[in-house]
């Protein structure tokens, strides 16, 4: 029986909830004189897994168990990666999670309802550390998946609890709730390795979609050197001459295709418009699946998510009031994120919350907001002009602009009022400029922002600010990383306002050439789209001009998953790190438990000549 994805988690007190396992589907086959361990393909487990298929014998019973074969790292938590390594080394931890029973003594019991079934099922187990009986908690869907969440756990899977057991169906009283985006794809083709890198430099990727074979991506993330010996062994007996793609996929260099036949655990971040897996992880090689079987993931009939009602707290459910300052609020239930029913209502409501911590970094600085008033699929726009419908109250600085040739009113954002009567506006976006209005010609922090394009992993995202890292720290200079909250990574370096733009662009292009000529594989100081090349990673120094801005820490960003432009302690600028992991969601809790990591960049700024002297030496 398999289950359908549903998009979120929910409470029902007719359905019970269990961990969604990250290793082999099993099925055990336990009869009086044999016993069969075997995958959804029919493979047998017994050579790949011996303790499990030797625990199989403490049933006493003639039984047929279903159930997922997981190894457990340190922490004791499933790994689908170890179980790569199992083969090799059987002192890995390696269990099987058992949650469901068909047969006992020769009669099924598959037309029995889930709940009594799991109730016989944990009977006749035995008390082992291998068999394992997989629980579940009742109702409380939405807690248990928050649990999940919290463990870094794959995600859960929802079963009505009074459902049958349906052999090789995928019905909707099976729903599968993930955490992690995971799903299988067969391996199409293989790139030349660069730089010092053996075997090969990314897969080609591609799943079955209404029985046509389509490209998804290609990774070059996610091995380790016995993986790539691994996968490159036995990609090289598949070798063709032919795509096995009908369409050209777009991949930068020469491809070496392979039959499809290699299928792959995929771990990534979304899906573009065009059916592309962003920043893709490999997590290791399936040998329980057919490459037949890899198709785009079927959702269960109600799995579009229904627009979550707004919470409204004490500042939406009436204007706020401070002093003479009045904030009227509109249309607090129009939805901005479709996909996930996200509202206006959600927007003014986080940045209520966290206006404490945001006010800090707008304080005093001409603003450049992205208002978005329809959602963030309608083209928006940049509001800077406070205009004549601006509250009285509302600060601002008339600034001439060159494009404009006009003087524009620049809005200031000095109290939780402004910044929630640019909320009501749909500004999801603030930016902020880096200087501030006592010297507006020198900015407190210079920025280095990383820039990938679509071909571009995020791995490489994190490897290029972890060079720039190194060049800092060589320089004798602080830095202070945050993700900017859509595809890149920002690094500021304190100025203490002592050094003009001019002086912070071209140390910032010092930094940037220096990172540049250590990763020329896949980085470029090149601004222009078409000279950069598509494969390119753009180490954007010329953010350090007058008037240039990028999203403020802590600024919401118009991004599925309401995404917010985080501050990170540089131990998590690390794989496995991506923007998606912080949203409007969390962030207040990362607040609470970290505090606001970002405080540094306000600090006395560095000492440039002393910098560039290190640097030289």
């Amino acid at each position: 029986m398999l289950a359908k994805l549903h998009e979120e988690a929910f409470n029902d007190k007719n359905w019970i909830y269990e961990i969604k396992w990250d290793g082999y589907r099993a099925i055990a086959d336990i009869g009086k004189d044999d016993i069969k361990l075997y995958s959804r393909n029919g493979l047998s487990f017994a050579p790949d897994y011996p303790a499990v298929y030797e625990e199989l014998k403490s049933v006493k019973k003639k039984v047929v168990l279903d159930g997922e074969i997981v190894v457990l790292d340190e922490d004791g938590k499933p790994s689908f990666q170890l179980i790569q390594q199992y083969a090799q080394d059987k002192s890995l931890s390696i269990c099987y999670y058992v949650f469901d029973c068909l047969y006992i003594d020769g009669k099924s019991i598959e037309d029995k309802p889930l709940l009594e079934r799991k109730k016989l099922l944990k009977e006749l187990l035995p008390n082992s550390d291998i068999i394992r009986y997989c629980d579940h908690i009742e109702e409380q869907g939405k807690a248990f998946f928050a649990a999940m969440k919290k463990q870094g756990l794959e995600g859960m899977i929802a079963k009505r609890a009074d459902s049958v057991y349906t052999e090789g169906s995928r019905t909707n009283d099976w729903l599968k709730v993930k955490n992690v985006i995971m799903e299988e794809a067969v391996i199409a083709g293989y790139t030349e390795p660069r730089g010092g890198r053996k075997y090969f430099g990314a897969l080609v990727l591609g799943l079955y979609k209404k029985g046509k074979f389509v490209y998804i991506g290609h990774t070059g993330t996610g091995f380790d050197d016995k993986a790539l010996k691994d996968v490159y062994r036995q990609l090289e007996a598949l070798k063709t001459e032919e795509s096995p793609f009908d369409a050209k996929v777009p991949v930068n260099a020469p491809v070496t295709w392979v039959k499809p036949e290699l299928v792959c655990n995929l771990k990534y971040s979304e899906v573009t418009e065009s059916g592309h897996r962003r920043h893709p992880v490999f997590m290791g090689l399936r040998i329980d699946k057919a490459p037949t079987e890899v198709h785009e993931e079927v959702k269960d009939d109600a799995g579009k998510k229904k627009p979550s009602k707004t919470v409204k707290s004490a500042a939406m459910e009436a204007p706020i009031l401070t002093g003479t300052k009045k904030v009227e609020f509109t249309h607090l239930d129009k939805i901005f994120w479709p996909e996930e029913g996200y509202t206006k209502g959600d927007v003014v409501n986080y940045y209520n919350t966290v206006a404490p911590h945001i006010l800090k970094y707008m304080k005093d600085r001409p603003e450049s907001l992205l208002r978005m008033p329809n959602g963030i699929n309608e083209k928006g726009f940049f509001h800077k002009d406070a205009g004549l419908k601006a509250p009285k109250w509302v600060k601002y600085i008339p600034l001439y602009s060159e494009s404009a040739e006009k003087d524009i009113n620049y809005i200031i954002c000095n109290d939780k009022p402004t910044l929630l009567y640019l909320a009501n506006l749909g500004c999801i976006e603030m930016n902020p400029w880096n200087s501030r209005l006592k010297d507006l010609d020198k900015p407190d922090y210079l920025v280095m922002d990383l820039d990938p394009s679509e071909n571009n992993t995020f791995e490489q995202v994190i490897e290029t600010a972890n060079v720039i890292k190194q060049i800092l720290d060589k320089a004798g200079a602080a830095c202070f990383p945050k993700t900017s909250g859509a595809t890149g990574i920002h690094v500021y370096v304190p100025l203490g306002a002592k050094y003009t733009y001019e002086q912070a662009k071209d140390f910032a292009h010092m930094i940037a050439m220096m990172a540049q000529e250590q990763l020329p594989d896949f980085t470029t100081l090149e601004r222009s789209l078409s000279k950069r090349g598509k494969g390119n990673l753009y180490i954007d120094f010329l953010q350090n001009r007058k008037g240039q801005t990028l999203a403020c820490a802590y600024s919401l960003r118009p991004k599925p998953g309401a995404t917010v432009s985080t501050p990170l302690e540089w131990s998590e600028v690390k794989s496995g790190l991506h923007p998606s992991d912080f949203t409007f969601k969390n962030i207040t809790s990362r607040i609470e438990k970290k505090g606001d990591l970002f405080s540094g960049v306000m600090l006395k700024g560095i000492d440039m000549s002393k910098c560039i002297k290190k640097l030289s030496e």
